[in-house]
């Protein structure tokens, strides 16, 4: 099979899925919608009904057809929702009982809140405010899943027991009399269904084949029932929906008509519900959308989803129905019946507009108690049962009550409680995993970790003997108010042995006026012994904006005697060593070492000294001056008399890695003169620099003529580059155990 006919079969398979999903997502949400409208509208009188109605079916037509186009969150339906529902239902309420507004202009200014929450929602979208959402725990996300499944379930099963709307889940559990055995029956049937024939018929989604079994089901009771054929005053269905196309033409030139009659100095009335909407329906919508995202393993464009949303709420609005939002029951519907794709949520409106122009009397028919077992079922997978299982493991057990916490919220609160909790819980989970994580990701001393200049075996032992009085702390992560006092913890039992305090602030995320503040005390503590703080690596442009260096100088932590800035870890730790070397009165900067002070030519004859200054050539660089170049032909070792010598090596892009630093007295280009290949590094001159140079070739006649001199050379070689290993074994031991 080729490419263009593999695209074009999971082209064909994805339009199948859509076109399934989209279809049964908007036989769940259209009577949902439809009811939405007549809760918002009630406060009117039973005259404006068919006006609730048509709000409703336009809703839901407008928001999943421009939701799904300007969003475009795969497999996200938009449509009308509760929380649009109660926020208006109470609007229109307090506008009836004020009688500030005429009954016939409320309509009107439904619109002008659904226009506004819309140009909010996009607001917020281009101005990056749906970026926060992405951030959700796991454990917050799932709680609201399964605290939208409890209240779901909650709330379809009065309906599948075909109790009056009057009557609450709990009072009607014991009011065994009012449950209606004709919903049962239907509702069972259409749970069991749902559940049984995927595993039998998986072509056709399970919703599709529930809805036609509750239908079929329906109608068989009907038999021996002839009054459920009775379609008005009939609770059992949905009822006589009046919406053709003359009825949806005078809806709007009349509603558009009463604009005209708006008082403008009466706006500031819609300013509560469009500021509560546009944050509701937004934190509505990114929250199912996180939900998906945690379903389908995919990721959605937060501000371009509100975006969407706003445009599909103006549309609404323009078209006098009622705002909406990213719906998890309708949602959900549509994924598990097949929908793949954006197209998905276009299908649902479409459709939506043919159900309402071609199949009004039939939609009619559809029993609530169907619905109610499509939705109870959708609810039921909705609960992370496995969540239980978090018990297990102390780690995992502050992520169960989150969870608990949210579904509790959800469920005795309501949804946008339970996402104000779900958000604090956020917060502390985010705290716990700072704390959890150690601020100190390794703390070694001064003689486990040396700087990269090469110092002679005298200083050597002077370093391994002080450096125990220096401590170099490798800090990471968030230095704030939860980690501050950590970092205090960590370094105070070492103050008052240590003169030399590194902290390296290299994979440092953050700093707050705490840490700061910590950091201060700890430099009191080493000033009162006259010793250092020293700051390596500071970030000066982290991706929070924050430079760090800035931040922490105005708090006061200025460079002073005692408080010391570098850019890099080794140039700090060169410093310090250089530091104890000249308090130990060893480090004569000034001096032009002769060849027997030479590390490698310390304790030789006089007659092996005499011998190699005759092969020796003495030769001085100035600062900057190169003394060889990478891949460069040359056998010759360099021994420093006076200055130091940097071996750098070249990177791609004109960039170089400081390999090491020479110092007086030592030695480098020892590995050419070795195996006698090219140049594997740059030698540069950091300052003015003598030099002895004794080339491969001029060795080998000494070789010749004095074996036993070479052979003494070799072994002092041999000797110091063992003792140079030795040192990276010591290093490397430091940080594989801190």
């Amino acid at each position: 099979m080729n490419t263009r006919t593999s695209e074009k079969k999971a082209a064909s398979e994805n339009f199948i899925g859509d076109f399934f999903g989209g279809t049964a997502a908007m036989l769940v949400a259209l009577p949902s919608a439809i009811a939405f409208g007549l809760i918002i509208y009630a406060p009117l009188g039973t005259s404006f009904s068919g006006r609730a109605a048509v709000g409703g079916i336009m809703g839901t037509i407008a928001i999943g057809l421009l939701a799904s186009v300007f969003g475009g969150t795969k497999r996200l339906i938009s449509a009308p929702c509760a929380p649009a529902a109660a926020v208006l239902a109470v609007f229109v309420t307090e506008l009836v009982s004020k009688g500030a507004v005429s009954t016939e202009i409320i309509p009107v200014y439904l619109m002008l809140v659904g226009l506004s929450v819309g140009l909010v929602q996009i607001l917020l979208g281009k101005i990056g405010g749906g970026t926060f959402i992405k951030y959700i725990p796991y454990p917050v996300v799932a709680g609201y899943l399964s605290g939208v499944g409890v209240l779901i379930f909650t709330g379809q099963l009065p309906k599948l027991l075909g109790l009056p709307k009057d009557i609450k889940l709990w009072q009607g559990l014991h009011l065994m009399n009012d449950w209606k055995w004709e919903s049962i029956v239907v509702g069972i049937v259409t749970v069991a269904v749902m559940f049984i024939s995927p595993k039998i018929i998986k072509a056709i989604p399970a919703a599709i084949i529930a809805l036609i079994a509750g239908i079929v089901c329906y109608f068989s009771l009907s038999i021996g029932n002839p009054e459920l054929l009775n379609i008005e005053n009939n609770h059992f269905i949905i009822g006589p929906i009046s919406a053709s196309i003359s009825d949806l033409v005078t809806v709007f030139s009349h509603q558009w008509s009463m604009a005209s009659s708006i008082d403008l100095t009466q706006m500031g009335i819609i300013l509560i519900p469009v500021l509560t909407l546009s944050v509701l329906l937004s934190i509505d919508t990114l929250k199912t959308c996180v939900v998906l995202d945690a379903i389908t393993y995919t990721r959605h464009n937060s501000n371009k989803e509100l975006v969407g949303q706003g445009m599909g709420n103006i549309g609404s609005a323009l078209l006098c129905g009622i705002p909406g939002a990213g719906t998890m029951g309708a949602t959900l519907v549509n994924l598990s019946s097949g929908g793949k794709t954006k197209k998905s949520g276009i299908i649902f409106g479409f459709t939506a507009i043919l159900v309402l122009l071609l199949f009004g009397k039939l939609v009619a028919w559809i029993p609530i108690a169907t619905l109610s077992g499509i939705l109870i079922v959708v609810a039921i997978r909705m609960i992370d049962f496995h969540a239980v299982s978090l018990l297990k493991h102390k780690s995992t057990v502050f992520d169960f009550f989150v969870m608990i916490g949210v579904i509790i919220s959800a469920v005795t609160m309501s949804l946008i409680a339970a996402a104000g909790v779900g958000i604090l819980l956020a917060i502390i989970l985010f705290l716990r995993e700072q704390m959890r994580t150690s601020v100190v990701r390794r703390r070694v001393f001064g003689n486990q970790l040396f700087s990269k200049k090469s110092r002679v075996i005298s200083e050597r032992l002077i370093l391994d003997e002080k450096g125990k009085h220096t401590i170099v702390v490798e800090l990471q992560g968030q230095l704030f108010f939860g980690t501050a006092d950590q970092l205090l913890s960590e370094i105070e039992p070492f103050l008052a042995d240590s003169k030399y305090i590194l902290l390296d602030m290299r994979r440092v995320q953050s700093v707050d006026y705490t840490a700061a503040n910590r950091i201060k005390q700890i430099l009191g503590r080493i000033k009162e012994q006259k010793g250092y703080l020293i700051f390596t690596s500071i970030p000066l442009n982290l991706p929070s904006g924050q430079n760090v260096k800035e931040y922490i100088e105005h708090l006061g932590l200025t460079e002073t005697e005692n408080l010391k800035f570098f850019d890099d870890l080794d140039f700090a730790l060169e410093w310090v060593e250089d530091e104890i070397l000249l308090e130990e009165k060893v480090n004569d900067d000034n001096s032009i070492l002769d060849l027997k002070e030479i590390e490698l030519f310390v304790n030789f004859p006089e007659k092996a000294l005499q011998t190699f200054a005759s092969c020796l050539i003495e030769k001085r660089f100035k600062k900057n001056e190169i003394i060889f170049n990478i891949n460069e032909e040359g056998d010759e070792i360099y021994f420093v008399r006076k200055g130091n010598v940097k071996i750098v090596l070249p990177l791609a892009g004109g960039g170089s890695h400081h390999l090491v630093t020479i110092s007086k007295g030592s030695f480098f280009g020892d590995m050419a003169f070795l195996d006698k290949r090219k140049r594997s590094a740059n030698g540069l001159a950091s300052e003015e620099v003598d030099l002895y140079v004794l080339s491969r070739k001029k060795f080998d006649e000494v070789n010749v003529q004095h074996p036993e001199i070479a052979g003494q050379f070799f072994e002092k070689l041999a000797f110091v580059i063992s003792n140079r290993l030795r040192l990276s074994d010591i290093e490397l031991k430091a940080l594989q155990e801190n």
